[in-house]
C-alpha cells in the first residue's frame, strides 16, 4: 500500500474544522501547494467531505472526532487493541493472525477500503465519520456453541448506545441494529474450527455515526446515522464501553448459552409483534415477529401458527 503518512497528518491538523491554507500546510509538511492538493485528493477518496475555499484554504465541514489510542487506553488498561488508521478490513486482520490472538483482543480502524457484510456484501466507509471494530474470541465449545452469538453481540451494543443517548436504537434479527426502522449498524460473525475442536470467532462491528449523504448513494437499503438522530458519541469512549460489555456478555454465553439473553432480546427487538415479511432465495414469507426461540431462530406467526427460522438467506423487511 502506498504511504498514506502524508494524508492521515493532513486529517489531524484539519480535524479542528478550522479553515488551513495551503500554504500553511505546505509550510507545515515541507512541501508544495500542489503536493497538498495531491493528498487532499486521496483523502476525500476515502470518503472525507474537505471544503475548498477560494483564497483561504481547506477545512472540513465541522471537526472530526479522531481515534487516539491513548485515550481508549486509559479507558481499557488491560486490553490489547490495536489502532488501524487504514484497513482492507479490521475482520480479515485478525483472521489473518488468529494463532497470535487471545480471547478480547481487538482491532479498531478509522477507515476501511475493503470491509464486507453478510454474504459478502460490501460495507461502506468512510474515514473518521463511524465505527469499524473486530473482536477475536475463542470459543472451548466449539462451533456447534455459537449458535446465537450474533444476537448477543446486537443485544450488547444496543445496550451500550441505548445508555448514550440513542434510546430508540434496536436490534433487527440476525445481526443487524436499527434506528428508527433504518439500518444503523451491522455484524459480521466469521468463525473457524472443526467439530471436536475450539471455535475460532472474529466479531466485527460496522456503525454509522457521522457518515455523509455522499456515502447514501453507495447504499442500497435505507440507513441512518447517530448524528442524523441528533445522538452524539464520544467514539473512543463508545468504543470501549463496547469491548468492556462484549467481553463481559461472551463469558456469560460460554456458561449458559443463548437462553440468558432472550429476554434481553425481547425488550429491544425492533420487529416483536409486528407484521413482516421474510425473504428465503426466491420465497417471500407473511407473519408477525414474534420474537427467537432458545437456538436464535426467529419466530414466525403465520396465522396463528409459529414457525422458526434460522439462518441460511433469510432476511427481514417490515410489510
Amino acid at each position: 500500500m502506498k504511504d498514506i503518512s502524508i494524508p492521515l497528518k493532513l486529517i489531524k491538523i484539519l480535524s479542528d474544522g478550522e479553515t488551513h491554507s495551503g500554504q500553511q500546510l505546505g509550510q507545515e509538511l515541507g512541501m508544495s501547494r500542489a503536493g497538498i492538493n495531491k493528498h487532499i485528493q486521496t483523502i476525500r477518496e476515502w470518503g472525507v467531505e474537505i471544503l475548498t475555499l477560494p483564497g483561504k484554504g481547506y477545512r472540513f465541514p465541522a471537526p472530526m472526532n479522531l481515534l487516539d489510542k491513548e485515550i481508549i487506553d486509559n479507558y481499557l488498561p488491560n486490553a490489547h487493541l490495536e489502532v488501524i488508521p487504514v484497513i482492507d478490513s479490521t475482520n480479515q486482520y485478525l483472521l489473518e493472525k488468529l494463532a497470535k490472538l487471545n480471547s478480547g483482543d481487538s482491532c479498531v480502524a478509522e477507515y476501511q477500503y475493503a470491509g464486507r457484510g453478510r454474504r459478502g456484501r460490501q460495507w461502506v466507509s468512510a474515514f473518521g465519520r463511524n465505527l469499524y471494530l473486530s473482536m477475536y474470541w475463542r470459543l472451548e465449545q466449539g462451533p456447534s456453541a455459537a449458535i446465537g452469538l450474533s444476537l448477543v453481540v446486537g443485544i450488547v451494543i444496543t445496550e451500550v448506545l441505548n445508555r448514550q443517548g440513542a434510546e430508540r436504537v434496536k436490534v433487527k434479527w440476525p445481526n443487524d441494529l436499527y434506528l428508527d426502522d433504518k439500518k444503523l449498524a451491522g455484524i459480521l460473525v466469521e468463525l473457524t474450527g472443526r467439530t471436536g475442536d475450539a471455535a475460532h470467532i472474529v466479531i466485527g462491528i460496522g456503525m454509522n455515526i457521522s457518515m455523509s449523504s455522499e456515502q447514501q448513494k453507495l447504499i442500497n437499503q435505507r440507513w441512518t446515522n447517530l448524528q442524523q438522530a441528533g445522538v452524539v458519541v464520544e467514539r473512543n469512549k463508545l468504543i470501549s464501553e463496547i469491548i468492556v460489555e462484549l467481553k463481559e456478555a461472551l463469558l456469560q454465553f460460554e456458561k449458559e448459552g443463548l437462553s440468558s439473553f432472550i429476554h434481553r432480546w425481547l425488550k429491544l427487538d425492533n420487529f416483536i409483534n409486528r407484521p413482516v415479511k421474510l425473504i428465503i432465495g426466491e420465497q417471500e414469507i407473511f407473519g408477525v415477529a414474534r420474537g427467537i426461540d432458545q437456538q436464535g431462530a426467529l419466530l414466525l406467526d403465520i396465522n396463528g401458527v409459529i414457525t422458526s427460522y434460522m439462518g441460511g438467506e433469510i432476511s427481514l423487511r417490515s410489510c
